[in-house]
């Protein structure tokens, strides 16, 4: 589907001053709650620091003046943006006498973000991008290029430490910002290039022609990529079904302008793959909790198909297929762009306008029916696909009732396999799945009966990344686990009704124990991925190694490790001998030493799963698990260096 000329409704005419910034309060509320404004002090807030800074620089793309940032990780974990935009203002701001670029940077809510004079569209909504990383640095340094001149401002700690000076001259215009974060402030200042990768990657799909450079210049570890796609959206949902079969090959596209607001939409289905996948921006902000522009979506795609069954006489009399139908196996894009974005706070999680969903409802309406119209084969595989998802949903139904009468789900039984605790509030309680009779034996002695559940698990379980929820229910592995979590599966879960908020994967440290992890993992994800986001799914970290020096023993998590301590233990004696043994698996380990080293809240060490970015979790476990051979062939290939840490 062809896109919409002259849909540039963002573009601004005009060189904005520092008369366009408007101050609305001040700056000391950051230092104290860097949460309201970051989100957290975690590695998050740490690379929301860097998206602050890259949004101001698409701002400028946005407005049509800038088409080349530049990102990069420095030594000492400094991060430089640097943009060939305008340049931020430098002229005096009026309601402070001082100039606007160091207005910007040290007083809250000051920016061209309010008035509609400097920017149409910005995802800066609350104007506090550049002061708020200024007051949680260390340390930071902006330079800008404009009117022929470099201007050069510094700060420490939110405080000017150099006001605005004329530092050279220049042939060109654009901002340079400069930070170091404040370790005072974040738990860690160690930037992780694949975080920040991943998002300007995503930012330069989001803005078709736009160049984004990103670089790692710290000692040992560099890199660095550019990013530049023609294509926008649609070359990201291809991005993202990399690793599946397309069930039509050209990725549908629409887009559609009203007044300010316009809506672009990339789609494509999987023939092999049963999960959805809606990836959702307003004014290039990623909005994980969706908002009114995913309902609009939705709810045209919906009518849309229902439409084009009846028209083709494939659906019959009263028969429907759900909107759940209509979305299996889809990857879909949405970006829109408006210039008074309501967001559910300064995360911007979800967008609130309700405009937005008219927009992108009328827009896949009318073009998706048009595209049906004209491309009737692939509207025929994709009504096929939702009908066959009906189908099996129905299937579905029936097998969870059947389930629930031969297993008690509804009764309150629990399955045999499973050694309840006797604590009955789910905050206090933890379950460890345990795969294997030995290992689960060692581990109900070993555990605190109080608080701490053991299920059984023995064998390979249900690869649920090629099988459909009808297949799940009735799972000889899986249904024991369903019943003992009690908060059911799929779109039936129940967070509420979740009997443990520690989930904990325990098997053994090897290629074993790390396909069931990720069978696991695969499961919770698709079918329960609440627990994923809520942070209550572990791995836990067994030892790795025994080391016996006469009635001394202690143990090991890491080759590092093992040699650090026999080290230590030949510290008096170089010549001493200590027995070192390699744990084969959990079921060598008595009930003690298990207790000790794996299960002892006060000892032990968790992994928490995390899920940072789902597009890039669904495209591992759609390698790892998947149908396609050569992709997890070359991951496998790219990560064997890492297979050691196959526990972590």
């Amino acid at each position: 589907m062809s896109e919409d000329t002259n849909l540039n409704p963002t573009q601004v005419d005009h060189e904005y001053g520092g008369s366009e910034i408007e101050v609305l309060e001040g700056l000391e509320p950051v230092r104290k709650r860097p949460g309201m404004y970051i989100g957290s002090t975690s590695s998050s807030g740490l690379h929301h620091l860097v998206y602050e800074i890259v949004d101001n620089a698409i701002d400028e793309a946005l407005a049509g003046f800038c088409n080349h940032i530049t990102v990069e990780i420095l030594e000492g974990n400094a991060i430089r943006v640097v943009d060939n935009g305008r340049g931020v203002p430098v002229d005096i701001q009026p309601q402070t006498g001082k100039p606007a670029l160091e207005v910007v940077y040290t007083v809250l809510h000051a920016g061209g973000k309010f008035g509609g004079g400097g920017y149409k569209v910005s995802g800066g909504l609350h104007g506090v991008g550049g002061s708020v990383v200024n007051a949680l640095s260390e340390w930071m340094e902006v330079r800008v290029h404009k009117n022929g001149q470099i201007y050069e401002v510094k700060f420490a700690r939110g405080d000017i430490v150099q006001n605005m000076t004329v530092i050279g001259t220049t042939d060109h215009t654009g901002t340079e910002v400069v930070f170091k974060p404040d370790p005072e402030m974040f738990e860690t200042t160690e930037y992780d290039y694949e975080t920040l990768h991943r998002r300007m990657r995503e930012q330069a799909f989001l803005n078709a022609g736009i160049r984004i450079d990103m670089a790692d210049r710290r000692p040992g570890k560099e890199t660095h990529e550019s990013m530049r796609y023609e294509g926008g959206i649609r070359e990201f949902v291809t991005y993202i079904n990399r690793n599946k079969t397309p069930l039509h090959e050209n990725v549908i596209y629409m887009s559609g302008a009203k007044d300010d607001s316009m809506a672009e939409i990339a789609m494509q289905y999987s023939s092999d793959s049963y999960n959805e996948i809606m990836v959702s921006f307003a004014n290039n902000v990623h909005t994980p909790e969706g908002g009114m522009h995913e309902e609009g979506f939705k709810r045209a795609l919906t009518n849309v198909l229902n439409a084009y069954g009846k028209k083709m006489n494939v659906l019959k009399g009263e028969e429907k297929v759900s909107g759940d139908d209509c979305r299996e196996g889809l990857t879909c894009v949405i970006a829109v762009k408006l210039t008074e974005a309501q967001f559910e706070g300064q995360t911007k999680a979800k967008l609130g306008n309700s405009e937005m969903r008219t927009l992108v409802n009328n827009i896949v309406s009318d073009k998706l029916e048009q595209f049906l119209e004209e491309n009737p084969a692939v509207g025929k595989a994709i009504l096929d696909k939702a009908l066959t998802a009906s189908r099996a949903r129905e299937a579905a139904r029936k097998a969870r009732e059947s389930v629930r009468r031969k297993t008690g789900l509804e009764s309150g039984q629990m399955p045999d396999k499973l050694q309840d605790c006797n604590e009955r509030d789910p905050a206090l309680c933890e379950i460890y799945i345990v795969e294997g009779d030995s290992a689960a034996g060692s581990a109900i002695q070993g555990r605190d009966s109080r608080f701490q559940a053991i299920l059984s698990m023995w064998g390979k379980m249900l690869n649920v990344e090629k099988a459909r929820a009808d297949k799940i229910y009735g799972n000889d592995k899986l249904y024991p686990m369903i019943v003992a979590l009690g908060a059911g599966i799929g779109d039936e879960f129940n967070i509420d009704k979740l009997r443990y908020h520690k989930i904990i994967i325990m098997a053994d440290a090897d290629v074993d124990g790390s396909h069931i992890r990720t069978l696991l993992l695969t499961f919770f994800f698709r079918y329960m991925r609440p627990l994923i986001e809520r942070g209550y799914v572990y791995s836990a970290v067994p030892p790795l190694y025994k080391l016996t020096r006469g009635k001394t023993t202690r143990v090991a998590y890491s080759d590092q490790e093992r040699d650090k301590i026999s080290m230590e233990m030949r510290k008096d004696n170089p010549n001493a001998k200590v027995d070192i043994n390699r744990y084969k698996g959990l079921g060598e380990m008595d009930p003690h030493e298990l207790w000790e080293t794996t299960m002892d809240p006060e000892r032990r060490t968790l992994r928490r799963i995390t899920l940072a970015d789902a597009v890039a979790a669904d495209s591992i476990f759609t390698i790892l698990m998947g149908e396609q051979v050569e992709p997890r062939r070359d991951w496998i290939e790219a990560n064997a260096q890492f297979a050691a840490n196959l526990d972590y």
